[in-house]
This record gives structure tokens, sequence and C-alpha cells, in this order.
């Protein structure tokens, strides 16, 4: 059973950033801590801005893998400081093409599943004063993604995600985000994220809109 790292435990409430000459509100920049309460609504003493893409039950966590930073700082020529996508966690070796939709964690006490792949914002951009990295992760599909809580309980900086069980119907985060942002007349992949069950109700409903447009 594989053990993925926590490298960096984040909460924080929204705040005001300063984007170029223009002051904006937004749950990007949160801090590090040593331990946090997960609840069904998310982390306690946490919040985000805008609750259209994320937020709510259905999208109470946010996790980031640590490994794109890498691929960021290549790409860009510096280091983005961390947490900088807005993530509750930052997690070492699960990237999005591993994680599928209704997989099921335990989270230090807590237990959490996969919903959906995150909708990134172009508040990513200016807050990691990269003009161009918002298009870069629509591209990539490097999006991060979120989670609901089916057990509320203590999370530590040092606890781990463990994968506690998937549904073998599922798709990969990766494989949502190629049918959600690009190929967006794939009928078949339509289906087959309407059929898991575990898919946000949010997602579940663009996605059935979509797919009634072209079957109609």
């Amino acid at each position: 059973m594989t053990e993925y790292r926590i490298i960096s435990l984040n909460i924080g409430k929204p705040k005001t950033l300063i984007a170029g000459e223009k002051e904006i509100v937004s749950g990007v920049g949160k801090t590090s801590v040593d331990r946090a309460f997960l609840t069904k609504d998310g982390f306690l003493d946490d919040g985000v801005q805008q609750t259209k893409y994320h937020g709510g039950p259905d999208r109470a966590v946010l996790v980031y893998c640590f490994d794109h930073y890498e691929k960021w700082r290549n790409e860009f020529g510096k280091d983005l400081v961390l947490p900088g996508f807005g993530e509750n966690i930052t997690v070492a070796g699960l990237s999005e093409d591993l994680v599928h939709i209704g997989d099921v964690y335990q989270l230090g006490d807590a237990v959490i599943e996969i919903t959906q792949s995150r909708i990134p914002c172009d508040t990513l951009s200016k807050y990691n004063k990269e003009q161009t990295l918002l298009s870069r992760l629509v591209q990539t599909g490097f999006t991060g993604y979120l989670a609901r809580v089916r057990k509320e309980g203590w999370v530590e900086q040092d606890s781990t995600l463990i994968r506690i069980s998937r549904n073998p119907n599922s798709v990969s985060v990766l494989y949502s985000n190629e049918i959600y942002f690009h190929d967006k007349h794939n009928i078949e992949g339509m289906k087959k994220l309407l059929d898991i069950e575990e898919l946000a109700a949010a997602w579940k409903k663009k996605i059935k809109n979509r797919y009634d447009n072209l079957v109609s």
C-alpha cells in the first residue's frame, strides 16, 4: 500500500492580495500549519472567496501535486511560492494521472473521496505573477483535484495520503480534464464521467448539459 507524503498542510481565510496595480480578495494565499481539523465543509479556519468552482461539501478539500512545482520552476525560471495554487494539501507523487474520480484516501484521521478536477481561474496567474500560468494549467491538465469528506478528523503536517478504495469504472482526473477542457465532443468520454456516481454534482450537471446538447 503506497503512502503519499504531505509536503505542506495549508489553511487560510480569504484575504486581500495585490495583483499588479489591483487588489483582489482570494483564498489562494494560504498558510502552512502543523495541524488542522477537517470537517465535511472543509478545514476549520479555511475558506474560499469564489464558490462557483470550489467550496461546499462536494469540493471541501483541494489537493495539488508537489512534483508539478519543479515543472513550473523549469518552465518559468523561478520558484513558485508554496502553496501557490490555493491548495489545502500539497502532496508528493500523487499527480492527476494517478488519481481517479471516486478514489477514497485516508488522510490523517480523516477520510476523503475525490470528486472532480479543480477548475483553475486567472487569480492563480495573478498570485504567481505569471500571465500564462492559467492557460498552461489547462493545457497540461495539472490543475489539482477536489474531494469531499467522508470522515472528519485531525490532519497533521506529517500525515500521509493512503488510497483505501477505487471505483473500477472510474477514470483519472487527467482524463476528466481532457474531456472537460479539450475533447468537448467526446460523447463516450462524457458517458464515462456521467456513470461515475462519486462525481461532484456541479461537474455532473455541466457534463450532462453538454452531452444533452450533443445528442439532441
